[in-house]
């Protein structure tokens, strides 16, 4: 198996030369030090894993030839990621792991007490797009721009149920069993938790369940974790 991984936003077809922009190119000759001849594999999220040769490498742009498919696209579970940002490094931390441990979409949120008035979407677009590289996935989670908690639930379609992890509920961990399949989403907020107004929005709603993460208080971002991990297990991809 080749070593290096590369997400490529083209179109993916036997035979065909696929361009490499700026930025590829530079990482592949200048950084890994890769010449013409030399195999990786690439993948686009949508035709699976293929198994490619650099044509051409240089510092404004390249190509490669795709040699033959060496998997299958394989999509995550329907579950999407809600979280208010925090801390850079620590937002960056859950967009990685969203998109590691099979979140569908991604999506930012303000909320009240949310410490962040704006984020990088491309930049962490770009996260999401390493980690998928990194850990053997063929499928990148889109990343949403940041939008209001309440305006995301005032356009929320209720078939997707919303596994709200509330610290509010801490005590022993759930797991999950007997909760309907189908397409779910995975909230969880800011530090300092919701608001009053905001929790009592969400509590009115009928499409949404309140888990326990467990008897201690969790960081936002390993809340995340464990809430995917939770329910992956009971739900997801991972049973």
């Amino acid at each position: 198996m080749a070593k290096i991984r590369l997400f490529i936003d083209h179109p993916l077809v036997p035979g065909q030369a696929v361009p490499l922009d700026g930025p590829q190119a530079h990482y592949l000759s200048g950084v890994m030090r890769q010449r013409a001849g030399d195999h990786l594999s690439v993948f686009n999220g949508r035709d699976g894993e293929w198994l490619a040769a650099i044509t051409e490498a240089g510092k404004r742009g390249g190509t490669l030839e795709l040699l033959r498919q060496t998997g299958d696209q394989r999509d995550p579970p329907d579950l999407w990621m809600i979280f208010a940002p925090i801390k850079k490094a620590r937002t960056d931390f859950i967009v990685e792991k969203a998109a590691e441990m099979g979140a569908a979409r991604i999506l930012p949120v303000q909320t009240d007490f949310t410490n962040s008035e704006r984020i990088r979407q491309d930049r962490l677009q770009a996260h999401a797009v390493e980690a998928a590289e990194q850990c053997g996935g063929t499928y990148v989670p889109p990343v949403a721009d940041l939008l209001p908690l309440s305006r995301v639930l005032q356009d929320w379609d209720p078939a997707r149920r919303i596994l709200w992890a509330d610290e509010a509920l801490a005590g022993p961990a759930e797991t999950l069993a007997g909760l309907p399949t189908g397409p779910w989403a995975i909230l969880i907020g800011p530090e300092g938790g919701f608001s009053e107004p905001e929790r009592q929005q969400l509590s009115s709603l009928a499409h949404v369940t309140r888990i326990s993460l467990g008897p201690r208080i969790l960081r936002a971002d390993t809340a995340a974790v464990a809430a995917l991990a939770l329910w992956q297990a009971a739900l997801g991809d991972w049973r």
